[in-house]
Protein backbone atom coordinates (compact mmCIF):
# COMPACT_ATOMS: atom_id res chain seq x y z
CA UNK A 1 0.00 0.00 0.00
CA UNK A 2 1.13 3.60 -0.03
CA UNK A 3 2.55 3.13 3.07
CA UNK A 4 5.24 0.67 2.08
CA UNK A 5 5.72 2.85 -1.77
CA UNK A 6 6.45 5.73 0.93
CA UNK A 7 9.45 3.43 2.70
CA UNK A 8 10.40 2.64 -1.23
CA UNK A 9 10.53 6.20 -1.96
CA UNK A 10 12.90 7.03 1.31
CA UNK A 11 14.65 3.64 0.98
CA UNK A 12 15.68 3.24 -2.55
CA UNK A 13 18.54 5.09 -3.54
CA UNK A 14 20.35 3.54 -0.32
CA UNK A 15 19.48 -0.01 -0.98
CA UNK A 16 20.48 0.82 -4.69
CA UNK A 17 23.90 1.66 -3.36
CA UNK A 18 23.72 -1.34 -0.88
CA UNK A 19 22.98 -3.46 -3.74
CA UNK A 20 25.65 -2.33 -5.99
CA UNK A 21 28.07 -3.00 -2.67
CA UNK A 22 26.99 -6.44 -1.93
CA UNK A 23 27.33 -7.38 -5.83
CA UNK A 24 30.78 -6.37 -6.05
CA UNK A 25 31.54 -8.01 -2.76
CA UNK A 26 29.66 -11.71 -4.25
CA UNK A 27 32.20 -11.38 -7.52
CA UNK A 28 35.20 -10.23 -5.72
CA UNK A 29 35.19 -13.10 -2.99
CA UNK A 30 34.03 -15.76 -5.99
CA UNK A 31 36.90 -14.42 -7.76
CA UNK A 32 39.73 -14.41 -4.47
CA UNK A 33 37.77 -17.75 -3.65
CA UNK A 34 38.95 -19.35 -7.14
CA UNK A 35 42.21 -17.71 -7.20
CA UNK A 36 43.23 -18.36 -3.45
CA UNK A 37 43.90 -14.94 -2.78
CA UNK A 38 45.12 -14.29 0.34
CA UNK A 39 45.11 -10.52 2.80
CA UNK A 40 48.81 -10.73 2.35
CA UNK A 41 48.69 -10.99 -1.59
CA UNK A 42 46.39 -8.34 -1.89
CA UNK A 43 48.82 -6.26 0.22
CA UNK A 44 51.96 -7.02 -1.63
CA UNK A 45 49.68 -5.78 -4.88
CA UNK A 46 49.07 -2.70 -3.43
CA UNK A 47 52.80 -1.88 -2.47
CA UNK A 48 53.47 -2.89 -6.03
CA UNK A 49 51.24 -0.56 -7.14
CA UNK A 50 52.49 2.36 -4.25
CA UNK A 51 55.93 1.19 -2.83
CA UNK A 52 57.47 4.74 -2.20
CA UNK A 53 54.12 6.14 -0.63
CA UNK A 54 53.42 6.80 2.96
CA UNK A 55 52.52 3.23 3.97
CA UNK A 56 52.02 3.77 8.21
CA UNK A 57 52.56 7.11 9.81
CA UNK A 58 53.48 6.39 13.82
CA UNK A 59 55.23 8.73 16.30
CA UNK A 60 58.19 10.33 14.18
CA UNK A 61 58.34 6.93 12.09
CA UNK A 62 57.46 6.76 8.23
CA UNK A 63 56.99 3.49 6.61
CA UNK A 64 56.21 3.56 3.04
CA UNK A 65 54.43 0.67 1.53
CA UNK A 66 58.22 -1.27 0.20
CA UNK A 67 59.15 -0.58 3.66
CA UNK A 68 56.23 -2.63 5.38
CA UNK A 69 56.75 -5.16 2.28
CA UNK A 70 60.15 -5.97 3.38
CA UNK A 71 59.51 -6.62 6.93
CA UNK A 72 56.80 -8.66 6.15
CA UNK A 73 59.21 -10.99 4.45
CA UNK A 74 61.62 -11.03 6.89
CA UNK A 75 59.13 -12.43 9.26
CA UNK A 76 57.40 -14.20 7.14
CA UNK A 77 60.96 -15.62 6.17
CA UNK A 78 62.76 -16.58 9.87
CA UNK A 79 59.47 -18.28 11.33
CA UNK A 80 59.39 -20.42 8.17
CA UNK A 81 62.42 -21.30 8.59
CA UNK A 82 62.37 -22.01 12.07
CA UNK A 83 59.57 -24.57 11.49
CA UNK A 84 56.28 -23.02 11.35
CA UNK A 85 53.62 -24.16 9.26
CA UNK A 86 50.15 -23.88 7.75
CA UNK A 87 47.59 -23.60 11.08
CA UNK A 88 50.49 -23.30 13.40
CA UNK A 89 49.76 -20.11 15.76
CA UNK A 90 51.55 -17.61 17.09
CA UNK A 91 50.56 -14.86 20.02
CA UNK A 92 51.12 -10.94 19.64
CA UNK A 93 51.17 -9.01 22.70
CA UNK A 94 52.24 -5.31 22.40
CA UNK A 95 50.57 -2.19 22.15
CA UNK A 96 50.15 -0.64 18.64
CA UNK A 97 53.14 -0.19 16.54
CA UNK A 98 54.33 -0.44 12.96
CA UNK A 99 55.34 -4.01 13.85
CA UNK A 100 52.38 -5.18 14.58
CA UNK A 101 50.92 -5.32 11.76
CA UNK A 102 53.98 -6.96 9.86
CA UNK A 103 53.88 -9.95 12.49
CA UNK A 104 50.52 -11.13 11.56
CA UNK A 105 50.96 -10.12 7.82
CA UNK A 106 54.24 -12.03 7.54
CA UNK A 107 52.90 -15.16 9.56
CA UNK A 108 50.11 -14.90 7.27
CA UNK A 109 52.03 -15.42 4.29
CA UNK A 110 52.97 -19.30 5.22
CA UNK A 111 49.77 -20.19 6.80
CA UNK A 112 50.59 -19.33 10.47
CA UNK A 113 47.65 -17.91 12.67
CA UNK A 114 48.57 -14.71 14.42
CA UNK A 115 46.63 -14.57 18.20
CA UNK A 116 45.76 -10.87 18.59
CA UNK A 117 46.08 -10.90 22.53
CA UNK A 118 44.35 -7.73 24.51
CA UNK A 119 47.49 -5.76 25.72
CA UNK A 120 45.30 -4.84 28.99
CA UNK A 121 44.87 -8.16 30.00
CA UNK A 122 46.81 -9.54 33.10
CA UNK A 123 47.21 -12.62 35.40
CA UNK A 124 44.48 -15.33 34.46
CA UNK A 125 42.53 -13.75 31.64
CA UNK A 126 45.73 -13.53 30.16
CA UNK A 127 47.13 -16.51 30.36
CA UNK A 128 43.74 -18.20 29.12
CA UNK A 129 44.19 -16.40 25.94
CA UNK A 130 47.62 -17.43 24.96
CA UNK A 131 46.28 -21.03 26.23
CA UNK A 132 42.93 -20.73 24.30
CA UNK A 133 44.18 -19.85 21.17
CA UNK A 134 46.67 -22.87 21.63
CA UNK A 135 49.43 -20.43 21.05
CA UNK A 136 53.24 -22.10 19.86
CA UNK A 137 55.40 -18.85 20.13
CA UNK A 138 54.21 -15.38 21.69
CA UNK A 139 55.74 -12.32 20.29
CA UNK A 140 55.61 -9.51 22.60
CA UNK A 141 56.96 -6.20 23.21
CA UNK A 142 60.03 -6.03 25.53
CA UNK A 143 57.85 -3.50 27.80
CA UNK A 144 54.68 -6.69 27.99
CA UNK A 145 57.72 -8.67 29.50
CA UNK A 146 56.53 -7.64 33.58
CA UNK A 147 52.79 -9.08 32.39
CA UNK A 148 54.24 -12.07 30.63
CA UNK A 149 56.45 -13.37 33.26
CA UNK A 150 53.51 -13.08 35.83
CA UNK A 151 51.94 -15.91 34.11
CA UNK A 152 54.93 -18.20 32.37
CA UNK A 153 54.42 -20.71 35.60
CA UNK A 154 50.75 -21.92 34.16
CA UNK A 155 51.72 -21.92 30.21
CA UNK A 156 53.45 -24.70 28.41
CA UNK A 157 57.27 -25.27 29.23
CA UNK A 158 57.40 -25.72 24.94
CA UNK A 159 56.17 -21.83 24.40
CA UNK A 160 58.36 -19.65 22.05
CA UNK A 161 59.29 -16.75 23.12
CA UNK A 162 60.64 -13.57 20.80
CA UNK A 163 61.01 -10.27 22.21
CA UNK A 164 60.86 -6.83 20.24
CA UNK A 165 62.31 -4.09 21.83
CA UNK A 166 63.73 -3.61 25.00
CA UNK A 167 62.86 -5.84 28.08
CA UNK A 168 61.33 -4.18 31.60
CA UNK A 169 62.28 -7.94 33.34
CA UNK A 170 65.05 -10.02 33.28
CA UNK A 171 62.59 -13.00 34.69
CA UNK A 172 62.29 -14.38 31.16
CA UNK A 173 64.68 -15.47 28.38
CA UNK A 174 63.37 -14.68 25.03
CA UNK A 175 64.79 -14.88 21.36
CA UNK A 176 65.19 -11.55 20.55
CA UNK A 177 64.03 -10.26 17.01
CA UNK A 178 65.75 -6.70 16.20
CA UNK A 179 69.00 -8.11 15.41
CA UNK A 180 67.75 -11.52 13.77
CA UNK A 181 65.08 -9.80 11.67
CA UNK A 182 67.59 -7.43 9.99
CA UNK A 183 69.69 -10.35 8.87
CA UNK A 184 66.61 -12.34 7.58
CA UNK A 185 65.72 -12.52 3.85
CA UNK A 186 63.31 -9.79 2.57
CA UNK A 187 62.49 -11.53 -0.68
CA UNK A 188 58.98 -13.48 -0.50
CA UNK A 189 59.04 -16.66 1.55
CA UNK A 190 58.71 -20.11 -0.04
CA UNK A 191 54.47 -20.47 -1.71
CA UNK A 192 52.40 -22.27 1.27
CA UNK A 193 48.96 -22.93 -0.43
CA UNK A 194 46.07 -20.56 1.74
CA UNK A 195 42.79 -20.27 0.99
CA UNK A 196 40.66 -17.38 0.74
CA UNK A 197 38.49 -18.33 3.31
CA UNK A 198 41.31 -19.90 5.70
CA UNK A 199 41.81 -18.54 8.93
CA UNK A 200 44.00 -15.35 8.66
CA UNK A 201 44.02 -14.27 12.71
CA UNK A 202 42.21 -14.73 16.03
CA UNK A 203 40.51 -11.88 17.80
CA UNK A 204 39.25 -11.94 21.11
CA UNK A 205 36.00 -11.11 21.87
CA UNK A 206 35.82 -9.51 25.57
CA UNK A 207 33.64 -12.25 27.27
CA UNK A 208 30.48 -12.69 26.46
CA UNK A 209 29.78 -15.64 28.49
CA UNK A 210 33.19 -15.76 30.40
CA UNK A 211 36.49 -15.37 29.54
CA UNK A 212 37.85 -13.99 26.30
CA UNK A 213 37.38 -16.27 23.44
CA UNK A 214 39.19 -16.66 20.49
CA UNK A 215 37.10 -15.55 17.32
CA UNK A 216 38.44 -16.74 13.64
CA UNK A 217 38.61 -14.17 11.52
CA UNK A 218 39.29 -15.31 7.79
CA UNK A 219 40.97 -13.98 4.69
CA UNK A 220 37.52 -13.43 3.07
CA UNK A 221 35.77 -11.76 6.16
CA UNK A 222 38.70 -9.59 6.48
CA UNK A 223 38.05 -8.37 2.76
CA UNK A 224 34.59 -8.20 3.10
CA UNK A 225 34.38 -5.88 6.30
CA UNK A 226 37.45 -3.66 4.78
CA UNK A 227 35.78 -3.60 1.34
CA UNK A 228 31.88 -2.45 2.84
CA UNK A 229 33.28 0.38 4.95
CA UNK A 230 35.64 1.15 2.13
CA UNK A 231 32.94 1.63 -0.51
CA UNK A 232 29.98 3.10 1.84
CA UNK A 233 32.63 5.51 3.68
CA UNK A 234 34.50 6.29 -0.23
CA UNK A 235 37.65 6.20 1.12
CA UNK A 236 40.62 5.83 -1.58
CA UNK A 237 44.16 6.15 -1.86
CA UNK A 238 44.35 9.53 -1.53
CA UNK A 239 42.94 9.77 1.91
CA UNK A 240 44.97 9.41 5.17
CA UNK A 241 43.43 7.93 8.24
CA UNK A 242 43.81 8.20 11.72
CA UNK A 243 43.65 5.23 13.41
CA UNK A 244 43.83 5.24 17.20
CA UNK A 245 41.96 2.78 18.08
CA UNK A 246 43.59 -0.84 19.72
CA UNK A 247 45.17 -3.01 16.64
CA UNK A 248 43.80 -5.86 18.57
CA UNK A 249 40.24 -5.07 17.98
CA UNK A 250 38.09 -5.33 15.14
CA UNK A 251 37.51 -1.59 14.35
CA UNK A 252 40.96 -1.14 14.57
CA UNK A 253 43.09 -3.92 13.47
CA UNK A 254 40.71 -4.90 10.58
CA UNK A 255 38.61 -2.02 9.52
CA UNK A 256 41.36 0.57 9.94
CA UNK A 257 44.00 -1.63 9.32
CA UNK A 258 42.40 -2.64 6.11
CA UNK A 259 42.03 0.39 3.98
CA UNK A 260 46.24 0.49 4.03
CA UNK A 261 45.95 -3.05 2.83
CA UNK A 262 43.40 -3.06 0.23
CA UNK A 263 42.88 0.89 -0.78
CA UNK A 264 46.62 1.93 -0.38
CA UNK A 265 44.93 4.43 2.11
CA UNK A 266 47.88 5.99 4.41
CA UNK A 267 47.36 5.31 8.05
CA UNK A 268 48.27 6.94 11.13
CA UNK A 269 48.32 4.62 14.22
CA UNK A 270 48.96 5.79 18.07
CA UNK A 271 50.19 3.85 20.90
CA UNK A 272 47.10 5.17 22.85
CA UNK A 273 44.15 7.71 22.12
CA UNK A 274 44.48 11.19 23.31
CA UNK A 275 41.44 13.36 23.51
CA UNK A 276 43.94 16.26 23.88
CA UNK A 277 46.19 15.59 21.06
CA UNK A 278 43.45 14.28 18.52
CA UNK A 279 43.07 17.35 16.09
CA UNK A 280 46.46 18.56 16.56
CA UNK A 281 47.12 14.90 15.16
CA UNK A 282 45.16 15.23 12.31
CA UNK A 283 46.21 18.50 11.16
CA UNK A 284 49.92 17.37 11.97
CA UNK A 285 49.48 14.15 9.50
CA UNK A 286 47.22 15.45 7.13
CA UNK A 287 44.23 13.44 7.55
CA UNK A 288 40.93 13.13 5.89
CA UNK A 289 39.16 10.38 7.75
CA UNK A 290 39.42 8.72 10.87
CA UNK A 291 38.25 6.48 13.25
CA UNK A 292 36.35 6.41 16.68
CA UNK A 293 34.46 4.77 19.59
CA UNK A 294 31.35 6.15 21.88
CA UNK A 295 33.35 7.55 24.23
CA UNK A 296 36.29 9.37 22.06
CA UNK A 297 33.66 11.21 20.93
CA UNK A 298 32.20 12.55 24.17
CA UNK A 299 36.04 12.81 25.41
CA UNK A 300 36.40 15.12 22.22
CA UNK A 301 33.65 17.50 23.05
CA UNK A 302 34.73 17.75 26.98
CA UNK A 303 37.96 19.28 25.70
CA UNK A 304 38.45 22.91 26.04
CA UNK A 305 38.26 24.45 22.16
CA UNK A 306 41.18 24.96 20.23
CA UNK A 307 42.24 26.15 16.72
CA UNK A 308 42.72 22.85 15.29
CA UNK A 309 39.42 21.52 15.72
CA UNK A 310 38.42 23.74 12.80
CA UNK A 311 41.90 23.48 10.78
CA UNK A 312 42.03 20.07 9.86
CA UNK A 313 40.70 18.39 6.84
CA UNK A 314 38.77 14.99 8.47
CA UNK A 315 35.64 14.80 5.95
CA UNK A 316 34.78 11.37 7.39
CA UNK A 317 34.96 9.54 10.74
CA UNK A 318 33.44 5.89 11.14
CA UNK A 319 33.24 3.62 14.36
CA UNK A 320 30.40 2.47 16.78
CA UNK A 321 29.07 3.84 19.90
CA UNK A 322 28.05 7.72 18.84
CA UNK A 323 25.58 8.57 21.53
CA UNK A 324 22.65 10.20 19.37
CA UNK A 325 22.39 12.87 21.91
CA UNK A 326 25.77 14.02 20.66
CA UNK A 327 25.82 13.60 17.26
CA UNK A 328 24.70 16.51 15.93
CA UNK A 329 26.62 18.74 18.28
CA UNK A 330 30.12 16.70 17.56
CA UNK A 331 29.67 17.00 13.37
CA UNK A 332 28.57 21.14 14.29
CA UNK A 333 31.42 21.78 16.20
CA UNK A 334 34.56 19.55 14.88
CA UNK A 335 32.84 20.22 11.06
CA UNK A 336 33.09 16.47 10.48
CA UNK A 337 30.66 16.11 7.27
CA UNK A 338 29.53 12.36 7.23
CA UNK A 339 29.32 10.32 10.67
CA UNK A 340 29.87 6.72 9.48
CA UNK A 341 28.03 4.49 12.41
CA UNK A 342 28.54 0.42 11.81
CA UNK A 343 27.67 -2.56 13.71
CA UNK A 344 29.11 -5.91 14.02
CA UNK A 345 30.13 -8.25 16.50
CA UNK A 346 33.79 -9.18 15.60
CA UNK A 347 32.36 -13.18 15.07
CA UNK A 348 29.27 -12.53 13.47
CA UNK A 349 27.78 -11.85 9.90
CA UNK A 350 25.16 -9.11 10.86
CA UNK A 351 27.48 -6.13 9.75
CA UNK A 352 25.81 -3.08 8.85
CA UNK A 353 26.42 0.43 8.24
CA UNK A 354 24.85 3.99 8.53
CA UNK A 355 25.68 5.16 4.88
CA UNK A 356 23.72 8.51 5.15
CA UNK A 357 24.39 10.80 8.53
CA UNK A 358 21.28 8.73 9.85
CA UNK A 359 21.31 10.41 13.63
CA UNK A 360 21.25 7.33 16.31
CA UNK A 361 21.06 4.43 13.65
CA UNK A 362 24.08 1.65 13.72
CA UNK A 363 23.08 0.35 10.25
CA UNK A 364 20.51 -1.12 8.12
CA UNK A 365 18.70 -3.76 6.50
CA UNK A 366 16.26 -3.12 3.01
CA UNK A 367 12.53 -3.84 3.64
CA UNK A 368 12.46 -3.65 -0.29
CA UNK A 369 14.19 -6.49 -0.57
CA UNK A 370 15.19 -7.97 3.00
CA UNK A 371 15.86 -11.97 1.19
CA UNK A 372 18.88 -10.26 -0.16
CA UNK A 373 20.73 -9.10 2.72
CA UNK A 374 19.13 -11.73 5.76
CA UNK A 375 19.34 -9.84 8.95
CA UNK A 376 16.75 -9.56 10.97
CA UNK A 377 15.20 -8.97 14.90
CA UNK A 378 13.44 -11.69 16.53
CA UNK A 379 11.59 -11.09 19.92
CA UNK A 380 13.12 -11.74 23.07
CA UNK A 381 11.30 -12.30 26.78
CA UNK A 382 13.87 -9.59 28.26
CA UNK A 383 13.62 -11.28 31.90
CA UNK A 384 14.66 -14.93 30.83
CA UNK A 385 16.53 -13.91 27.88
CA UNK A 386 14.55 -16.73 25.64
CA UNK A 387 13.08 -16.43 22.46
CA UNK A 388 9.49 -15.95 21.89
CA UNK A 389 8.38 -18.63 18.88
CA UNK A 390 5.09 -19.25 17.06
CA UNK A 391 3.22 -22.36 17.72
CA UNK A 392 5.15 -23.73 15.04
CA UNK A 393 8.70 -23.31 16.48
CA UNK A 394 9.69 -20.43 14.48
CA UNK A 395 11.14 -17.24 15.62
CA UNK A 396 9.18 -14.61 15.90
CA UNK A 397 10.37 -11.63 14.34
CA UNK A 398 10.40 -7.63 15.80
CA UNK A 399 8.17 -5.58 14.10
CA UNK A 400 9.22 -1.81 13.59
CA UNK A 401 9.56 -0.23 16.83
CA UNK A 402 10.00 -3.10 18.76
CA UNK A 403 13.13 -4.05 20.31
CA UNK A 404 14.30 -7.27 19.27
CA UNK A 405 17.69 -9.48 19.02
CA UNK A 406 19.45 -8.87 15.90
CA UNK A 407 20.24 -12.46 14.10
CA UNK A 408 21.85 -12.98 11.01
CA UNK A 409 20.81 -16.33 8.71
CA UNK A 410 23.92 -18.86 8.50
CA UNK A 411 24.62 -20.15 4.74
CA UNK A 412 26.46 -22.78 4.14
CA UNK A 413 28.91 -22.38 1.60
CA UNK A 414 28.39 -18.60 1.29
CA UNK A 415 31.37 -16.78 2.63
CA UNK A 416 29.48 -13.79 3.52
CA UNK A 417 27.02 -15.29 5.13
CA UNK A 418 29.11 -18.12 7.23
CA UNK A 419 29.40 -17.89 10.72
CA UNK A 420 33.47 -18.53 11.54
CA UNK A 421 32.64 -18.82 15.07
CA UNK A 422 35.31 -19.24 17.75
CA UNK A 423 38.82 -22.09 18.13
CA UNK A 424 36.29 -23.54 20.92
CA UNK A 425 33.36 -25.23 19.37
CA UNK A 426 31.21 -25.09 22.74
CA UNK A 427 31.61 -21.94 22.51
CA UNK A 428 30.55 -21.38 18.80
CA UNK A 429 27.92 -23.61 19.29
CA UNK A 430 26.11 -21.32 22.05
CA UNK A 431 26.38 -18.26 19.67
CA UNK A 432 23.90 -20.44 16.65
CA UNK A 433 20.03 -20.50 17.29
CA UNK A 434 17.70 -23.36 14.53
CA UNK A 435 14.14 -22.43 13.41
CA UNK A 436 15.14 -18.32 12.91
CA UNK A 437 13.49 -17.33 9.34
CA UNK A 438 12.01 -20.62 8.74
CA UNK A 439 11.82 -23.88 10.30
CA UNK A 440 15.36 -26.14 10.05
CA UNK A 441 17.44 -22.70 9.34
CA UNK A 442 20.23 -21.54 11.38
CA UNK A 443 21.15 -18.00 12.40
CA UNK A 444 24.12 -16.38 14.24
CA UNK A 445 22.99 -14.60 17.77
CA UNK A 446 24.65 -11.14 18.23
CA UNK A 447 23.34 -10.78 22.09
CA UNK A 448 22.42 -7.12 20.83
CA UNK A 449 18.96 -5.91 21.48
CA UNK A 450 18.22 -3.22 18.81
CA UNK A 451 15.18 -1.42 17.45
CA UNK A 452 14.14 -0.89 13.81
CA UNK A 453 12.39 2.03 12.34
CA UNK A 454 10.16 1.98 9.35
CA UNK A 455 12.69 2.80 7.07
CA UNK A 456 14.96 -0.39 8.44
CA UNK A 457 17.09 1.52 10.37
CA UNK A 458 18.63 -0.23 13.23
CA UNK A 459 19.25 1.44 16.92
CA UNK A 460 21.65 0.09 19.62
CA UNK A 461 19.41 -0.31 22.77
CA UNK A 462 21.36 -3.24 25.04
CA UNK A 463 23.37 -6.08 25.50
CA UNK A 464 21.13 -9.53 26.18
CA UNK A 465 22.37 -12.37 29.11
CA UNK A 466 25.60 -11.51 31.02
CA UNK A 467 27.54 -8.85 29.47
CA UNK A 468 27.70 -5.31 29.36
CA UNK A 469 29.88 -2.60 27.15
CA UNK A 470 31.96 -0.25 28.97
CA UNK A 471 34.62 2.19 27.73
CA UNK A 472 34.38 0.39 24.43
CA UNK A 473 34.73 -2.99 25.86
CA UNK A 474 32.34 -5.97 26.16
CA UNK A 475 32.46 -7.19 30.25
CA UNK A 476 31.51 -9.94 31.37
CA UNK A 477 29.70 -10.25 34.28
CA UNK A 478 30.51 -13.96 34.80
CA UNK A 479 34.46 -13.35 34.88
CA UNK A 480 33.83 -10.01 37.01
CA UNK A 481 32.26 -12.46 39.65
CA UNK A 482 34.36 -15.42 39.71
CA UNK A 483 37.55 -12.98 40.49
CA UNK A 484 35.20 -11.25 43.01
CA UNK A 485 34.22 -14.50 44.54
CA UNK A 486 37.80 -15.32 44.52
CA UNK A 487 38.96 -12.41 46.57
CA UNK A 488 36.26 -12.68 49.15
CA UNK A 489 35.79 -15.90 49.79
CA UNK A 490 31.78 -14.86 50.24
CA UNK A 491 28.58 -17.01 48.66
CA UNK A 492 27.55 -14.66 47.06
CA UNK A 493 28.83 -11.43 44.59
CA UNK A 494 26.29 -10.51 41.44
CA UNK A 495 27.94 -7.98 38.56
CA UNK A 496 26.09 -5.86 36.01
CA UNK A 497 26.23 -2.63 34.40
CA UNK A 498 24.20 0.45 35.66
CA UNK A 499 23.98 3.96 33.32
CA UNK A 500 25.44 6.93 34.34
CA UNK A 501 23.46 9.97 32.80
CA UNK A 502 25.55 11.39 29.83
CA UNK A 503 28.10 8.30 29.63
CA UNK A 504 28.06 5.59 26.49
CA UNK A 505 27.34 2.15 27.52
CA UNK A 506 27.10 0.75 31.28
CA UNK A 507 29.70 0.69 34.00
CA UNK A 508 30.12 -2.10 36.05
CA UNK A 509 28.50 -2.66 39.99
CA UNK A 510 28.92 -5.61 42.13
CA UNK A 511 26.06 -6.51 44.83
CA UNK A 512 28.22 -8.29 47.55
CA UNK A 513 26.55 -10.31 50.12
CA UNK A 514 28.36 -9.30 53.69
CA UNK A 515 26.58 -10.95 56.30
CA UNK A 516 29.58 -10.77 58.71
CA UNK A 517 30.69 -7.32 58.20
CA UNK A 518 34.14 -8.63 57.34
CA UNK A 519 34.39 -7.19 53.79
CA UNK A 520 37.78 -4.65 53.09
CA UNK A 521 36.87 -2.54 50.09
CA UNK A 522 40.92 -1.52 50.20
CA UNK A 523 41.98 -5.62 49.55
CA UNK A 524 39.16 -5.71 47.33
CA UNK A 525 40.06 -2.76 45.23
CA UNK A 526 44.05 -4.15 45.19
CA UNK A 527 43.21 -7.93 43.84
CA UNK A 528 40.97 -6.24 41.01
CA UNK A 529 43.85 -3.67 39.85
CA UNK A 530 45.85 -7.08 39.77
CA UNK A 531 43.10 -9.53 37.88
CA UNK A 532 40.99 -7.45 35.79
CA UNK A 533 41.81 -5.04 32.89
CA UNK A 534 40.84 -1.29 34.29
CA UNK A 535 37.23 -1.36 32.16
CA UNK A 536 36.38 -4.50 33.66
CA UNK A 537 36.63 -3.16 37.30
CA UNK A 538 33.39 -2.30 39.21
CA UNK A 539 33.08 1.27 39.55
CA UNK A 540 29.86 0.87 42.01
CA UNK A 541 29.99 -1.75 44.92
CA UNK A 542 26.64 -2.45 47.08
CA UNK A 543 26.66 -4.10 50.30
CA UNK A 544 23.71 -6.69 51.40
CA UNK A 545 23.67 -8.49 54.30
CA UNK A 546 21.43 -11.31 52.34
CA UNK A 547 20.10 -12.01 49.28
CA UNK A 548 16.62 -12.92 47.73
CA UNK A 549 17.33 -16.47 46.67
CA UNK A 550 13.87 -17.26 45.31
CA UNK A 551 13.98 -17.38 41.54
CA UNK A 552 17.43 -17.29 39.08
CA UNK A 553 20.46 -14.96 39.19
CA UNK A 554 19.28 -13.12 36.28
CA UNK A 555 16.23 -12.08 37.31
CA UNK A 556 17.69 -10.38 40.60
CA UNK A 557 20.02 -8.81 38.29
CA UNK A 558 17.18 -7.24 36.56
CA UNK A 559 15.72 -5.97 39.69
CA UNK A 560 19.57 -4.81 40.96
CA UNK A 561 20.10 -3.00 37.85
CA UNK A 562 16.74 -1.29 38.04
CA UNK A 563 17.61 0.39 41.53
CA UNK A 564 21.02 1.11 40.00
CA UNK A 565 23.21 3.22 42.31
CA UNK A 566 20.60 5.79 43.87
CA UNK A 567 21.14 6.06 47.72
CA UNK A 568 17.69 7.24 47.76
CA UNK A 569 16.64 4.27 46.24
CA UNK A 570 18.71 2.04 47.29
CA UNK A 571 19.21 1.84 51.50
CA UNK A 572 21.87 -0.18 51.41
CA UNK A 573 25.63 0.89 51.81
CA UNK A 574 26.78 2.37 48.38
CA UNK A 575 30.28 2.82 47.19
CA UNK A 576 32.04 4.52 44.08
CA UNK A 577 35.71 4.23 43.13
CA UNK A 578 36.75 7.68 43.33
CA UNK A 579 40.71 8.31 42.82
CA UNK A 580 41.91 4.93 43.34
CA UNK A 581 39.70 3.92 46.65
CA UNK A 582 36.12 2.47 47.06
CA UNK A 583 34.13 5.58 48.93
CA UNK A 584 30.45 6.38 50.24
CA UNK A 585 27.62 7.62 48.04
CA UNK A 586 25.99 9.90 49.64
CA UNK A 587 23.05 12.14 48.06
CA UNK A 588 26.29 15.05 46.96
CA UNK A 589 28.06 12.40 45.71
CA UNK A 590 25.56 10.98 43.54
CA UNK A 591 24.70 13.88 42.48
CA UNK A 592 28.01 14.98 41.26
CA UNK A 593 28.41 11.66 39.16
CA UNK A 594 24.85 12.36 37.46
CA UNK A 595 26.09 15.66 36.76
CA UNK A 596 29.49 14.46 35.61
CA UNK A 597 31.40 17.02 38.36
CA UNK A 598 32.73 13.65 39.70
CA UNK A 599 34.33 12.03 36.24
CA UNK A 600 34.71 8.22 35.99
Amino acid sequence: GWRFTWVVINTLPRDLKALQVLIKLKLQTKKYIANETTIADLFSKTAAKYPNKDCILFEKQKWTYRDVEIYVNRVANYFQEEGYQKGDVVALLMENRPEYVCFWLGLSKIGAVAALINYNLRNQPLAHSVKAAESKGIVFAGDMSLALEEIMPSLSRDLKLYCIGSMASSGISPIYMDPILQKSPDFPPRKVRVKFTDKLFYVFTSGTTGLPKAAIISHSRFNYMTVAVNQFMNLTDEDVLYDCLPLYHTAGGVIGVGQMIIAGTTLVIKKKFSASRFWDDCVEYKCTAGQYIGEICRYLLAQPVKPAETQHKVRVMFGNGLKPQIWAEFQKRFGVAQMGEFYGATEGNCNTINPDNRVGAVGFTTMIAPALYPITLIKIDERTGEHIRDRNGVCIRAKPGEPGELVGKIVKGDALREFDGYVNKQATDKKVCSDVFRKGDQAFLTGDILIMDEFGYFYFRDRTGDTFRWKGENVSTNEVEAVISNIIKLNDAVVYGVEIPGLEGRAGMATIVDETNSLDLDHLHSALQKSLPAYAKPLFIRIKKSVDTTGTFKLKKVDLRKEGFDPSIVKDPLYCLISGKYQPITEQVYNDICSGKIRL
